[in-house]
């Protein structure tokens, strides 16, 4: 297994597990889809993806190189506004999971 460790430390890796109120869903898309660019030009963001499951549990994976430019994303305002939003309105049930990833493997290589 290769580490991941990089001079900043590990990469972070966030699990959004949500589901939405369907009265909200077209503020929710225009609003992560403004999250998704915002993410994705701060320093030290990596990757995102989303999947959905048939029983409408929505799942976000998101990974930044560090746990500092984790923080600056969950710490900027504009994000912090739009998890307000997803409190009042967006979300009926969340869920989130922050890791450290300390190796991973990858195939074919």
């Amino acid at each position: 297994m290769k580490e991941t460790s990089g001079p900043d430390g590990p990469r972070i890796l966030t699990v959004f597990r949500s589901r939405l109120k369907p009265e909200s869903l077209a503020e929710y898309h225009e609003t992560a889809r403004r999250m998704l660019d915002l993410a994705r030009s701060m320093p030290g963001f990596v990757d995102f993806k989303a999947f959905e499951a048939d029983d409408g549990e929505r799942v976000s994976v998101i990974i930044f190189a560090s746990m500092e430019t984790h923080r600056a994303w969950r710490e900027h305002p504009e994000h912090r506004a739009a998890q307000r939003a997803g409190r009042d309105r967006f979300y009926a049930s969340y869920d989130i999971s922050v890791s450290e990833v300390v190796g991973e493997n990858h195939f074919p290589s």
